[in-house]
């Protein structure tokens, strides 16, 4: 862990498990399945709902400034606590938040490596007894445009070169096969395939099958034997936005890549507008 670019980004389930009484910090448990929280969590944390709490679901777009204030203060979150997020399916949904929370400016946040699976794993401790915290002020900065791709820019920069795209979903996904993941309801895209000149790399790559991440040898190798070496602008994009924001944070805080953002719009908007070039 010591080799990636910024270790201060991640922590390993041994870490959260010495650190549970810690008030300076709170862990947050963001799953797919948002029932998993209350079939048992890790003591002291509170649990966060990606489609109710982290997202307006009547736009299909991000909570606002606003709304992140409202959750973090409900949470019991200052601006000066230190955010440990995880949760299932090799955190696809904790980086997400992580992603948020980068994106609404948080300064001290951090993925424990490996998730639900690893803390499971281990047979470490879980408890279904609700965490209670109190509410406090918290004040969210501006939205950081830079670590967000949206449709316009894209289309806008399909032709120029010093963009690299990474399309993080399965092979078949990416090849126009299938819409979504198997035993995933369509979630509005009318084709399939891949944005033209998007490279596939498989956001399950970057971990081992305790899902934690891979060393930052492995994943330079990986990335860069794609032609995803950092230069330029790099451009995350997936079905939903969550899949990708776990490569972001693999790309960004692990092998220290700048220029990257996140298409959260991803497939369910491109596949569906009028007149975007498409490849299968």
């Amino acid at each position: 862990m010591d080799a990636y670019a910024h270790p201060e980004s991640i922590v390993e389930t041994e870490w959260v498990y010495e650190n549970l009484a810690d008030p300076s910090v709170r862990l947050v448990e963001v799953d797919v399945d948002t029932n998993a929280y209350d079939k048992g969590h890790i003591l002291g944390s509170i649990g966060w709902n990606w489609q109710s709490q982290l997202q307006q679901g009547t736009v299909r777009d991000l909570i606002d400034k606003e709304g992140m204030q409202k959750l973090l203060s409900e949470s019991g979150i200052s601006n000066s606590t230190t955010v440990v997020l995880y949760g299932d399916n090799n955190n696809w949904f904790a980086c997400w938040a992580f992603w948020q929370l980068k994106y609404y400016g948080h300064q001290d946040v951090r993925i424990m490596n490996g998730g639900r699976i690893k803390w499971e794993l281990e047979e470490k401790p879980l408890v279904e007894t609700k965490t209670e915290v109190d509410s406090v002020s918290y004040v969210a900065k501006d939205s950081n445009e830079s670590l967000r791709a949206y449709r316009d820019q894209i289309l806008k920069d399909l032709s120029a070169s010093g963009m690299s795209l990474v399309d993080v979903r399965s092979p078949d996904e990416y090849n126009g096969l299938l819409f979504a993941p198997e035993n995933v309801p369509q979630e509005g895209s009318q084709r399939a395939g891949h944005i033209p000149g998007a490279k596939n790399v498989p956001w399950a790559q970057a971990t081992d099958s305790d899902g934690t991440f891979k060393s930052y040898a492995e994943l330079l190798q990986l990335y860069t034997d794609n032609g995803i070496t950092g230069e330029g602008n790099t451009v995350t994009y997936c079905r939903i936005g969550e899949r990708s924001s776990h490569t972001w944070f693999v790309l960004t805080q692990l092998l220290g890549y700048s220029n990257v953002s996140n298409y959260d719009g991803s497939w369910t908007e491109w596949g569906s507008i009028v007149g975007a070039p498409i490849q299968k």
